[in-house]
Formats: C-alpha cells, structure tokens, sequence
C-alpha cells in the first residue's frame, strides 16, 4: 500500500510563533534609524541645556562635572582609534595585492589633493566676495609684539618625520615637531658674563637686554605628547601590504587582525548608546564655558557665516556632483546615511573621534566595499582636511582685512598653496588649524597675533568644518571603490578561479606521477591537501591576477558581442 494521501498541506513556518516578525512602515523606519535618532537627541538635548544654564553663571566645577560625562565619552571614542586604525589598514590592505594598493592610494592621495586644493579656493572666493575683516574688532592696545618662527617648511619636514618614525612604540603616544630655542653658545656666554662681572643692577639689566635683543633661534627637534597617527598609518600600510604577498602562511595574522577590528566594532556599537549623554554633555560644557556668547558671536559672524556657506557649497553641491558624476546613484541617499556619524564629529569636533561611527555608517548601512573603507578611512582622518583648508583660507585673510592689508595676487596664491599643504599636515583634533593658521599668517607676513581673536568661535567653527573633513573621507572611499570597481572583480574573480583548481600541487596543476587516491602526493594526507587548497583573497592575487584580469575583459567582451 501506498503512503496515505491528504489535502491538508504541512504548516508554513512563517506561522509558526517562534519565527521573526518582519517590520513594516513607521515601525521598520525606526528600527533602521534608532541610532540616527538616539545621537541627533544628544545633540539637541546638549543645545537646549547648555542654552537653559547660561542664566545661571554657574561655578567652574559645576560646568566641569556637567562636562564630566562627555569627557569619559570622548576617551572612550579615543581609546579606540588605535586598534581600530591598526586593525582594519592591516587588515584591509592585506586583502589587495601590492598592485592594487598602490593604484589605490594614488587615486585616494590625488582625490584628497584636488579637494583640499578646492575647497582652499573656495575659501578665498568667499572671503574676499563677502569681505568679513573689519579694522575695529581687534584692540590695538592688546597686541604683542612676539611673533613665533612658524614656517612652511618645518610643517612639512615635521609631516616627513612623522610619516617615517624611527620607533613605533614611541609613534603611540608622542609627534616630532620644530621648535626654535635660543642658540646655546649666547646663552653660555651671556651667564658666563653676568658671574664674572660685578655691575650694578641697572647694568645687568642693560646688558641682558642687549644680549636678548641680539639672541639667534636655531631650530630644534622635539617630542610632544599625542599619538603619531600618520607614522602607525603609514607602517600598518607597508605591513599589510607584503603580508599579502606571502600567502597562505600569513592568512593567520590576517584573520587575527580581521578579528579585531570585529570586535573592535562590536565595542562600537555598544558605546553608541551612551551618546545621548555624552555628546549632550559635550556640548553643553562647551556652550557653558564661553565668555560673552552673544557679544563674540554678533563681532564675528560674518566670519562664520563664510566658513558655513563655504562648508554647505562643498557639501551639497560639489560632493553630490562628484558622487553623481562617478558613481551614477542618488547621492543625497548617500548623504543621508551619513547622518549620524557627521552629527558625531560635529559633537566632538574631531574626525578621528568619530572613525569608529564612520565605520560602522559605511560598512552595515552604506555597504561600501570594507576592502576600501578599511583602507581609505584611517588615511583620510589624517590626511584628508578639506573643511580645514577651506577655515585656513577664510581665516588667514580675514585676519589680514582686519589689519587693512591689500594682498595682491602672489599673496593670494601664497594662501592658496599654503592652506592646501598645512591642511594635508593637520592632526585629526580639535583646534589643530589654529596652529596651522599661524604658518600661512607668517608666510604673507600677516599679524599672527590677532588668531587669539578667532579662539572665541573656533569652538563652534571647528564642528563645522569637521563635518567637512568627515563627509570628504566617506565620499573619497565610494568613488574610489567605483574607479577601483574592475580590480576589485579581479580579485574575486581569482578567488573563484583558484577554489575551482584540482588539488594536485599549490598551483592546482597535477603532475603525471607521484600521485595517490586521487592526486595526494606521497606522504601527504587529505587534509594536508584541503588545507592548501582552500584560497583566500590575497593567495588569489599572488597566483596570476594580470591573467585574471585578461579573462575578465575578455568576458566582458564576449558578453557584449552576444547582446
């Protein structure tokens, strides 16, 4: 007899009431966008109680324990730059072959050069069409007449240091930078004289004034604390890449390095539900701690109404032009996913405080290649400076309309190269374009005295500029990925070619004797042979990637005359 037949069919398991229930509408809306809307809280919340205090006048250790909560925030953020930044270069490189990596910095290097050299121009087109310098906002009785040896060939001999550390321990927690000290031997024989000699008193002053005024700096190069970002970048870069070249004996060190950055991001995820009270109470803090807002934000607001139009053209026209004409895609989508981590740097004014979120916002909701943004990110946080290139042009003439300074076209060419060069140098913290300011303001000879002038705002100017320098990385890493599009097919391409090889040798070509049960060499087991015949990424470009490559066009060929 046969089975017994029925009409009844067996239950869906969709019914069954362990299964998932899939959200739809307002309510998948705000699954998807619960961490989006949990940071713009922060934000507001911040704004709303910072504002709500000011009437108050509150205690310095009042201000310091409702800043409190945001400083813990911060560090955490912070403690995880390093290994997220060591973890996914090494990683992410690794995965490309040396060929690859190479083409990849170079359009990432020229990107970040093109913009950065824009958005500078950008600057100055704004500053001198809107002309915010005005003579009566400085007071003349509060100028100094010291002037700092800053210039723009020490800022790119310390970028050089920096790049090549001589010691990568050292590299994690302090930078190389210039200083000018007095000349040993002056000093020497200035005491030399002051023991030897018994003058009066008004006689000591005199010579000591005589001997400072004829005293000659002479460069010195020291150590200061901050991690060296760009040398840890550029010795992760070069580890990753020949970890790829030797194959399967290194696939270890990758898969630990991969495993990292997972857990790394996982830690992320975690803290991104502290946001609501650790950006609130950063910029709480921050608001609560300026002097006379109204009175530094109505002197100068012609300034940062140039910096902002400045940062909303680049914004939203240039990059959704840029993305538009590249990638062909909706570039406002784009932008929208975005969101949260540019309300994250905007909060802590710091590109590389908010990498963690950048991660996450491109790789799980963007999905742009992670072979890419684990390679473009950490550069771009400390290379890529656009909204700094574009706050140092506006700010070095803004300075100099302030002192009634006519600048021809060589000193606007001067701001040009030298806001593009200093942002390139620019540290991924807040308030480091202040410094860099100083070495344009020196090189068209500008008063740099008055940038103490700019400290009042660039608390706030320096949220929205970061937002530049944020956005631009992310930008960088989906048109790199479009123009890196045909390597990256290669790449999988290999990987499959190789998985489908026989298993006789590590090439996959058998040989006519040697071989047992079906093609084991002598002496060698099963698992000897399945092990080296599963391929990763990176053993795949070692083997043949240029005849992969050729087989790829050749297909694309073929397919196009079929059509």
């Amino acid at each position: 007899m046969g089975p017994p037949t029925s009409t009844e069919l067996p239950p869906k398991t969709t019914e069954c009431s362990d299964a998932p229930v899939e959200l739809t509408g307002y309510r998948r809306w705000l699954s998807e966008n619960l961490m989006l809307l949990v940071t713009l809280s922060g934000v507001l919340l911040g704004v709303i109680l910072g504002l709500s205090l000011r009437p108050l006048n509150l205690h310095g250790d009042s201000i310091m324990l409702i800043s409190y909560p945001g400083e813990l925030f911060m560090r955490v953020l912070k403690l995880m730059i390093l290994p997220l930044v060591i973890s996914s270069l090494i990683a992410g490189s690794a995965s490309l072959n040396a060929k690859m990596n190479g083409k990849i910095a170079l359009r990432t290097l020229v990107y970040f050069a093109s913009t950065s050299f824009f958005n500078a121009a950008l600057g100055i087109a704004l500053v001198l069409l809107i002309h915010p310098g005005n003579p009566d906002l400085h007071n003349a009785d509060d100028r100094s007449t010291d002037r700092r040896a800053v210039n723009l060939l020490d800022s790119l001999l310390d970028l050089g240091r920096n790049v090549f550390p001589d010691n990568l321990f050292q590299a994690s927690i302090q930078q190389a930078h210039t200083v000018y000290l007095p000349k040993p031997s002056i000093l020497h024989v200035f005491n030399e004289t002051m023991n030897d000699t018994l003058a009066s008193g008004s006689e000591a002053q005199r010579l000591s004034e005589d001997l400072t005024e004829d005293v000659v700096l002479v460069r010195d190069i020291q150590y200061r604390s901050g991690t060296n970002t760009l040398g840890i970048v550029f010795f992760c870069l070069v580890f990753g890449t020949f970890l790829g070249t030797i194959g399967q004996k290194g696939q270890v060190v990758v898969d630990f390095f991969a495993a990292i950055f997972e857990v790394i991001m996982k830690m992320v995820t975690c803290v991104m539900w502290l946001t609501p009270v650790g950006i609130s109470s950063v910029i709480a803090g921050k608001i609560l701690s300026v002097g006379d807002l109204g009175l530094v934000m109505s002197q100068l607001m012609w300034f940062i109404v140039t910096v902002a139009i400045g940062v909303f053209i680049y914004q939203f026209v240039v990059m959704q032009a840029i993305y538009f004409v590249v990638v062909r895609r909706n570039p406002f989508k784009f932008y929208a996913g975005l969101i949260q981590a540019m309300l994250t740097a905007f909060a802590t004014a710091s590109t590389a405080a908010a990498l963690p979120i950048t991660f996450r916002c491109m790789n799980e909701k963007l999905k742009v290649d992670p072979r890419i943004t684990r390679f473009v990110l950490p550069i771009g946080c400390n290379i890529n400076m656009d909204g700094t290139a574009l706050y140092i042009a506006v700010a070095s003439i803004f300075i100099a309309q302030m002192s009634g300074m006519v600048l021809g076209f060589g000193e606007l060419l001067t701001v040009l190269l030298t806001s593009t060069a200093a942002s390139m140098s620019s540290a991924s913290v807040p308030s480091a374009a202040l410094v860099l300011l100083l070495v344009v303001l020196t090189a068209i000879d500008a008063p740099v005295q008055d940038v103490t002038l700019l400290f009042a705002v660039d608390w706030f100017v320096d949220r929205i500029r970061t937002t530049n320098n944020m956005l631009g990385d992310c930008y960088t890493a989906a048109v790199v990925e479009e123009l890196s599009r045909k390597e990256l097919m290669a790449l999988d391409a290999a990987s499959v070619n190789y998985q489908d090889m026989p298993a006789g040798t590590p090439n996959g070509h058998g040989h006519g004797h040697g071989h047992h049960d079906g093609g084991l060499l002598e002496g060698q087991t099963e698992l000897e042979t399945s092990s080296k015949c599963v391929m990763t990424m990176t053993d795949s470009v070692v083997v043949d990637i240029s005849a992969v490559m050729n087989n790829v066009n050749l297909q694309q060929e073929h397919c196009n005359r079929r059509v």
